[in-house]
């Protein structure tokens, strides 16, 4: 058995993982796992992963979850180019350091985002109190600042002149507020350069292959009784 991908393309991370197999024509078989659908706790998924989270990683009898893990076991089993997660030191740690920060940053403020601003209206008609998005909204765009100032600087891509993994995870991150109809590059002329980069090195129809999902989310039928009750316990953590 090959190499086994089981990913939600609703999902950043995933979408991340998709586009550096697909670019770098790493030969893996799609193993869809439907998030809305609550397939990520069925117990058959839960021998590939025991978190019951997506993207993991079968690779024969070895299985791998995390989307970082993930991408750095494909740099390296396959042999990336170097740009993706370089041999120099202080360049791969500048792309460590962003994979380390984006978690609990860009991560939570983008997801939050998407959330409150269309899937609680859209798919669980739940209306969200004003004030809630309000400030989700100003801590995205306090995440975008320390983007652009911390990471991005004047480069032309966020660990030097070249593409890294840490491009392909934050562009994912940020086309979930877009897709929420939040137009964060507008105003922000250095950060949609950077954008312009990531996709013509990704290529175009590859990075909107990639996003056909998330940028249909505002057309999802409304949630069932069951798939609300099964997402209640997220819902309440993503009003917090």
């Amino acid at each position: 058995m090959g190499l086994q991908l089981y990913l939600d393309l609703l999902s950043q991370p995933c979408r991340a993982v998709y586009i550096f197999a697909k670019k770098n024509g790493i030969p893996f078989e799609l193993r869809t796992v439907d998030l809305l659908k609550g397939q990520h706790y069925s117990d058959d998924f839960a021998q590939v992963n025991p978190l019951r989270k997506v993207p993991a990683l079968k690779d024969g009898d070895f299985t791998l979850a995390e989307s970082v893990a993930i991408l750095l076991y494909l740099t390296r089993k396959y042999e990336a180019p170097d740009h993706w997660y370089p041999q120099d030191l202080q360049a791969r740690a500048r792309v460590d350091e962003y994979l380390a920060w984006q978690h609990t940053a860009l991560r939570t403020s983008c997801t939050r985002t998407m959330w409150q601003k269309m899937l609680f209206p859209v798919f669980l008609g739940q209306r969200v109190p004003p004030e809630t998005l309000a400030s989700t909204l100003a801590e995205l765009d306090r995440c975008l600042q320390l983007l652009e100032d911390k990471f991005l600087k004047d480069q032309d891509f966020l660990s030097g002149p070249h593409i890294s993994v840490a491009d392909l995870v934050a562009i994912t991150e940020l086309m979930h507020p877009v897709s929420a109809g939040c137009d964060i590059f507008k105003s922000r002329p250095k950060l949609a350069a950077w954008r312009q980069r990531v996709e013509a090195a990704v290529g175009e129809d590859l990075f909107q292959e990639a996003h056909a999902v998330i940028m249909k989310a505002k057309d999802l039928p409304p949630a069932d009784t069951a798939m609300k009750e099964r997402l209640k316990p997220l819902a309440q953590l993503l009003l917090q």
